[in-house]
């Protein structure tokens, strides 16, 4: 019985891919046969593009996500949170804000973790600046982010989100430990004691490790789903009906308050990368410029409000503050280095 099962975790990832291959490659003609033939919708109107935007973009998103997660899933559990704690324990400035803004991409991390993340961080000796490089690229470069760049956009516009995120996490956090801010930092946190939670690395198998990936697909998929749902309605509305130029001359390489303005607007939204990327799929396609659309998607991602409120908790004031201005400002200067690029 044992045998059965670990054969059939085996197996089960080898037989659907060549069929998730099938469905991914025929997605588009598929739909357009189902638009155009069966239901015979009008050709052209705003409506029927809008519907063929929705059908198309749904199952396009949620198999480009349960393929990359369990991917992701399987790498993730090399990594646990007491592992990833040591690992930047000790670390030099600089080098620490490079390695915890990369290992921020393959680690779990969500703003509910924020805290216990926080606390274990400095209990471990982790410096400030090096710990919110950890809590900056991990929630901003995710593989839901990544995986939805990647099937809307295109594997250039994908590398330049990572690393571009990456670069604001290293010189975010490399800036908030130069200013020595510890001072603004909840007293109770450096007072805490926490007693060793194991090194996490016993030796799992790797058939355990298809299992993550497993639960891993169940779990994001499951969580991010209406988000993707609720994302590409949007999106597929502003498809079919958004004029062209209304957007080219709000987010538009012109206007030179695009890029700030986008910032401002992202920040107290809240939102995840499930649910914006589609949106910010269509600002592009109504002429809103690359560098623009990147920042909006950045500040909505990377800065949201419940993830400041958590670490109110463990932080002052005066420290979300400036962690918030400082991201930002590397967000707009993205967005303006690549509105002049591209």
């Amino acid at each position: 019985m044992i045998a059965t099962d670990l054969t059939r975790k085996v197996w089960l990832p080898l037989l659907l891919l060549p069929l998730w291959g099938i469905v991914y490659h025929y997605l588009q003609p598929m739909v357009n046969w189902l638009i155009d033939d069966i239901i015979r919708m009008e050709s052209g109107s705003h409506f029927t593009e809008a519907v063929r935007f929705f059908i198309f973009e749904v199952p396009k998103v949620l198999l480009l996500l349960a393929l990359i997660v369990f991917v992701v899933g399987i790498v993730r559990s090399y990594f646990s949170p007491e592992r990833t704690r040591k690992l930047l324990a000790g670390k030099n400035t600089f080098t620490g804000n490079v390695m915890a803004a990369l290992l921020g991409i393959v680690t779990p991390f969500c703003s509910c973790s924020a805290i216990p993340l926080f606390l274990g961080f400095v209990e471990s000796g982790v410096p400030l600046g090096i710990t919110f490089s950890f809590l900056i690229a991990a929630p901003m470069i995710n593989e839901v982010a990544v995986i939805l760049l990647f099937g809307l956009f295109g594997w250039k516009t994908a590398l330049i989100y990572v690393v571009t995120g990456l670069i604001i996490a290293i010189l975010a956090g490399y800036i908030i430990g130069k200013l020595k801010l510890e001072k603004w930092v909840e007293e109770w946190v450096y007072e805490a004691q926490f007693g060793e939670s194991g090194d996490g690395e016993e030796q799992i198998r790797f058939v355990d490790r298809l299992q993550f990936g497993y639960t891993a697909v169940r779990e994001i998929v499951g969580k991010v789903w209406i988000y993707v749902l609720l994302g590409i309605a949007v999106g597929a509305g502003a498809h079919g009906y958004v004029p062209e130029d209304f957007m080219a001359s709000l987010m538009g390489k012109g206007t030179w308050y695009s890029v700030p303005l986008s910032v401002l607007i992202g920040v107290p939204l809240y939102s995840n990368a499930a649910g914006i990327i589609p949106i910010v799929s269509v600002l592009l396609e109504k002429g809103a410029s690359l560098g623009t659309a990147l920042a909006f998607m950045m500040s909505v991602i990377a800065l949201s409000l419940p993830e400041m409120i958590i670490l109110k908790k463990v932080l002052k004031l005066p420290l979300i503050l400036t962690f918030a201005a400082i991201v930002s400002v590397g967000i707009m200067i993205v967005g303006y280095l690549f509105n002049l690029i591209f």
